[in-house]
């Protein structure tokens, strides 16, 4: 594929005489024909203050980051980095104007994200990541890999994302060192979820873990995680049907048995859906019959709040339907329409404000609701 010019126009007064590069994932995915998405930039032979000057608002926290005043895209200056200590957070930064774009592409994690693109459309490319991406390899920059425990957590989550990408062995071999030196143990619960949460919404989130299990990292990071091709199954088929992070979630948590809420500190909505499912299947395994008990519709209805939180429920349904194809969501659906048009006010009237009457009348009207409900074919 030729290159694109894809870099600042000519004619931004803002960038007009810096030296800038789109770096990493936009310049992969242009190689790859993939949409574009965000794009980052490197800024080599500038200081803090020139880009201040220009009127770019620093964000950056551990090195220099800085929002273009216009377009807001992120302007990096160019870095080298030297480890420190342990974890992700053990490096010691330097952004000095003397740093060279050979140099801060050296230090990224994969060479197919070390890959530059001048203004004019011209590849900068000193670890051949073009001719890595043209033979669908995933292969790290350099030694300093196995310095970085994120490092593995984004070589997981980009198998995941291209799937068809090998992973070079010697990378695999830095992995198993990574893991062995200790350096996965210091990731915080924020930074996995972080990356699971990207991995898990691919349309192959199954090779994540995959590889997190090959190298001997998953029970690190996700201890508890029971990894095997019944679970890897089920992720492929909520990929399958388009589910959203927080049913995939569920279902890595319902069919591995993990309890990952509180360890890695994922949302609520993720939270309560893994919560909930293995009830909900449970529920409705003896229902899958023709002619299900409209008393014990109610009951799976009600076990997983379906009245309160519709929306939530009719989540639980689709995953349901995903996992176990006998599983009707649409007339599950109906049912907890007719059930939620039954005036709990009127009835609460007619009892005369007696609770426990009530109570008894509003799942007798809700029963005779579900007996009646015309389920369409």
């Amino acid at each position: 594929m030729q290159p694109r010019p894809t870099g600042p126009s000519a004619s931004d007064p803002v960038v007009d005489g810096l030296e800038v590069y789109i770096v990493g994932g936009a310049v992969r995915d242009d190689l790859l024909g993939l949409p574009a998405g965000d794009r980052d930039w490197v800024v080599v032979g500038a200081s803090p203050e020139a880009l201040a000057a220009r009127g770019f608002t620093p964000v950056g926290g551990d090195f220099p980051v800085f929002l273009h005043p216009r377009t807001h895209e992120e302007y990096a200056l160019a870095r080298t980095e030297r480890k420190s200590g342990r974890g992700y957070h053990g490096f010691v930064f330097h952004a000095g104007q003397d740093v060279t774009l050979e140099e801060d592409l050296q230090r990224r994690d994969l060479t197919v994200n070390a890959i530059a693109r001048a203004p004019d459309g011209r590849l900068i490319d000193p670890l051949n990541g073009a001719n890595d991406i043209a033979h669908r390899v995933l292969r790290h920059a350099g030694p300093a890999f196995v310095e970085d425990p994120v490092r593995l957590l984004r070589l997981a989550r980009f198998a995941a994302r291209f799937h068809d990408f090998s992973i070079a062995p010697e990378t695999l071999a830095l992995c198993h060192e990574l893991v062995q030196a200790g350096e996965v143990d210091a990731l915080v619960p924020e930074r996995v979820w972080q990356e699971f949460a990207k991995g898990l919404i691919t349309q192959h989130p199954q090779r994540m873990f995959a590889v997190l299990a090959q190298c001997g990292a998953l029970p690190r990071v996700a201890p508890g995680l029971v990894w095997n091709p019944l679970v890897a199954d089920a992720l492929a088929r909520a990929a399958a049907c388009s589910l959203d992070l927080a049913q995939r979630y569920a279902v890595l948590c319902c069919r591995s048995g993990a309890d990952l809420h509180a360890q890695l500190r994922v949302p609520t909505a993720c939270r309560d859906l893994a919560r909930l499912l293995p009830g909900l299947l449970a529920g409705l395994q003896p229902l899958l019959g023709a002619d299900p008990d409209p008393a014990a519709c109610l009951d799976v209805l009600e076990a997983c709040d379906a009245l309160r939180r519709p929306e939530r429920c009719l989540q639980l349904l689709e995953i349901a339907a995903c996992l176990d194809p006998a599983v009707d969501a649409a007339a599950w659906q109906q049912r907890l329409q007719a059930v939620r048009q039954i005036d709990a006010g009127a009835v609460a009237r007619a009892a005369g404000g007696d609770p426990t009457r009530i109570r008894a009348d509003l799942r007798a009207a809700r029963i005779q609701a579900l007996a009646k409900c015309p389920l369409a074919p």
